[in-house]
């Protein structure tokens, strides 16, 4: 199929694909907290990930975000779930988040903050970013050759998060 039968217009919806890696360490997940003087999260633990650029897939992205965030390179990574954003507006995000297990390197932080292994029963301990007491049990639950979860993320009229699992 050429490009001009891909169906691209601007009036149909459109996604902003990102990524978001969970690499675990035996009952460690490693999480970053965000810089203080960034714009999101600051001061919050999230997964490590990051845009997709033109030309890139998603596994690679996830490679590229992996490396220039924490200084790992991982093998085994794998697609664990897709979540749509629902923005309320055009464009939505995708998110797609990747897993992987690590036993050898060490994090090096970068200027998106400092990097953590967290144990997994310590979760409620940090300061997360508002989807993960929700989404990071689910992605630890997967495992590999399962197909990924589908998920939706959406607002209410409060602008409070709602997370839906197809």
């Amino acid at each position: 199929m050429p490009k001009s039968d891909q169906g691209v217009t601007l009036d149909r919806y459109m996604v902003i694909p990102r990524t978001l890696i969970f690499i675990t360490r035996g009952d460690a997940v490693l999480l970053l907290k965000g810089s203080p003087a960034k714009r999101l999260w600051a001061n919050q633990y999230n997964g490590v990930g990051g845009h997709v650029e033109q030309g890139e897939d998603v596994r690679t992205a996830a490679e590229r975000e992996l490396l220039e965030e924490a200084g790992l390179v991982v093998a085994d990574l794998w697609l664990a779930a897709v979540i749509v954003v629902d923005t309320g507006q055009n464009p939505g995000i995708a998110i797609y988040v990747f897993r992987g297990e690590s036993q050898d390197g060490t994090p090096v932080d970068s200027v998106e903050g400092t990097l953590e292994w967290v144990p997994l029963h310590r979760l409620g301990d940090y300061a997360l970013v508002e989807d993960l007491p929700i989404l990071l049990p689910a992605i630890m639950a997967r495992r590999s050759g399962q197909p990924p979860l589908s998920g939706r993320y959406a607002y209410d009229d409060q602008d409070r998060l709602t997370i839906t699992w197809g």
